[in-house]
């Protein structure tokens, strides 16, 4: 497996992440928060610009064949509690199969805390968003897309992002064997902010059979 590098990555930095990935990757538990994430190879989409502006909905999707690596964000508390976002894509290898198709999942609304997992087996390739400043907050839909040849296993949630709510948010994956396939939120009545915790799921090494989980 190769190592994707990051713009901001020093050459000492990136040289020790090759070296002990691996080895963290196989030592952490199944069901443990996992603080590592993928390094996309590619830039963010539309570089050091946004996806949306504060209070502005947007409907944000990976070209076909690609899903969602990375997720970047700020907070300004002035200009209504809101957030703007980016999002980097990666394309899936061909040992996943084909992309036969994509919908999007159900509304997770604003002001409440929500648990949302791609059903049939789907990996997360896009999110929609609206603000409604009645709450100071946003509802939300995932984008998801299937393979013809794998399906999501082993997954787990990472920590949670932001750290602190109002805190900047850049979440990277740093291997191309796990995928984001969802997200559970807590949101904060004081603060108007939202802590996510992602779900990311490792894809089989064999081919499977498709259900709806």
């Amino acid at each position: 497996m190769g190592c994707f590098t990051a713009r901001n990555a020093s050459k000492m930095g990136l040289g020790l992440l090759c070296v002990f990935l691996p080895l963290l990757t196989v030592a952490w538990g199944q069901y443990e928060d996992y603080e590592g994430y993928y390094f996309s190879h590619n830039e963010y989409r539309d570089g050091d610009e946004w996806v949306n502006m504060y209070r502005q909905g947007f409907n944000f999707q990976c070209p076909p064949g690609e899903v969602i690596v990375a997720v970047r964000s700020i907070f300004s508390k002035k200009e209504g509690s809101d957030r703007r976002w980016n999002y980097a894509c990666m394309p899936t290898p061909q040992n996943l199969g084909e992309q036969t198709e994509c919908w999007w999942e159900d509304i997770n609304r604003a002001g409440l805390e929500w648990y949302q997992t791609c059903s049939n087996n789907g990996l997360v390739a896009g999110f929609q968003s609206q603000y409604f400043p009645s709450v100071l907050d946003r509802e939300w839909q995932f984008y998801c897309c299937r393979y013809s040849r794998r399906c999501p296993y082993s997954c787990w949630l990472t920590t949670e992002h932001p750290g602190h709510y109002g805190e900047d948010i850049d979440m990277m994956m740093y291997t191309y064997d796990y995928y984001i396939r969802g997200a559970t939120t807590t949101f904060s009545g004081v603060d108007r902010d939202r802590q996510w915790k992602f779900i990311v799921c490792r894809m089989t090494d064999y081919d499977c059979q498709f259900q709806n989980v």
